[in-house]
C-alpha cells in the first residue's frame, strides 16, 4: 500500500490510524482554534495522528437558507490560523476548479466531496496541486466504480491519495455501509478512510435539510476498524445540537475520546 503524507501526518502503509476530525463548517476563527486544540489534544492522549477537517464553504447544502460558512478567502485565512496557532495539519472541501490554487496554498489536504467525485476536472485540478488528495467515494457509486476515479488523480503523477468511504444511498433519505466496500477500496492501494459520521447521515431526513442516527457512530466506527481501515473520518462538535450545521450526524468531545481509547484497543488486535 502506498503511504500517504498530509503536512507531517502519515497515512497508509505501516503508519498508525489516521484521525481526520472537526466541525463540518468553519462557524468562527475562535470556535475553529478551540476545536483543533482540544481535538489535537483528544488524538494525542490515544496517540492517534490527526488532521483538523472544516468546509469554507458547504456548497451542496439542500436549502438556499443554510448555512454555507464563511466562504474561500476568509474561510482559507481561518484554516491557515489554525494550521499556524494549533500546530495541525488541515483539510477541507473544493467544489470547483476555481478554488483548487487558492485552496492549495493552504490545504496540506484537498477534498473531493462524495457527490462530486466524478467530476474529472475537479479531481486531476485538486491532484496537480501535489497536495494529499481524499477522495470521498460517492454514495451513488459501488466501491469498484472508485478505480477509474483513482485513475484520474494519478494521471497527474500524484500518489497522495486517499479514499474514504461514507455509505451507500439505501432507499429514500437514508445511507448504508456495506464493510465490504473498505476491503474493495483497500485492493486499489491507496489508504482507506471510514466517514463514520456521514454514513449515519439521513439525506434531506428532516424536509429542508439532513437528519442523523449519531447514536450508530461508535458501533460503525469499531467495525470498521476492526474490518481493517487505515483512518476514520469523524465529523466533531463541542455542542451538536448547536452546530449551525449537520448536527445530528455529528458527535461531541466527550465521545469521541471514549471511542478513540475503544479503535486503539481494536486496532492492536489486527
Amino acid at each position: 500500500m502506498t503511504a500517504v503524507k498530509i503536512g507531517n501526518v502519515a497515512a497508509g502503509g505501516r503508519s498508525a490510524m489516521l484521525l481526520i476530525a472537526g466541525p463540518c463548517v468553519i462557524e468562527s476563527e475562535k470556535h475553529c482554534l478551540t476545536m483543533a486544540r482540544r481535538l489535537k489534544e483528544i488524538a494525542g492522549h490515544a496517540g492517534i495522528p490527526f488532521v483538523f477537517k472544516a468546509s469554507y464553504d458547504k456548497a451542496n447544502r439542500m436549502s438556499i437558507d443554510s448555512f454555507r460558512g464563511p466562504g474561500l478567502r476568509k474561510g482559507l485565512d481561518i484554516l491557515y490560523k489554525v494550521k499556524q496557532k494549533a500546530g495541525v495539519a488541515v483539510l477541507s472541501d473544493v467544489h470547483s476548479t476555481a478554488e483548487v490554487p487558492y485552496a492549495s496554498e493552504v490545504l496540506d489536504c484537498i477534498q473531493i466531496p462524495a457527490l462530486l467525485c466524478r467530476q474529472t476536472d475537479l479531481v486531476v485540478a485538486a491532484a496537480k496541486t501535489g497536495r494529499a488528495v481524499n477522495i470521498k467515494k460517492g454514495q451513488f457509486l459501488a466501491p469498484w466504480d472508485m478505480l477509474p476515479v483513482i485513475r484520474k488523480a494519478e494521471s497527474t503523477g500524484n500518489r497522495n491519495i486517499i479514499v474514504t468511504e461514507r455509505g451507500f444511498s439505501f432507499g429514500y433519505n437514508n445511507l448504508v455501509t456495506d464493510m465490504r466496500s473498505l476491503a474493495v477500496l483497500a485492493g486499489f492501494g491507496y489508504p482507506v478512510v471510514y466517514d463514520a459520521t456521514h454514513s449515519i447521515q439521513l439525506p434531506g431526513g428532516k424536509g429542508n435539510c439532513s437528519g442523523g442516527q449519531r447514536e450508530f457512530v461508535e458501533g460503525l466506527s469499531r467495525a470498521a476498524v476492526a474490518f481493517g481501515c487505515d483512518g476514520l473520518f469523524l465529523e466533531v462538535h463541542d455542542r451538536p445540537d448547536k452546530a449551525l450545521c449537520d448536527g445530528p450526524n455529528m458527535i461531541d468531545l466527550q465521545t469521541l475520546a471514549r471511542l478513540l481509547k475503544q479503535v486503539t484497543r481494536i486496532r492492536k488486535c489486527l
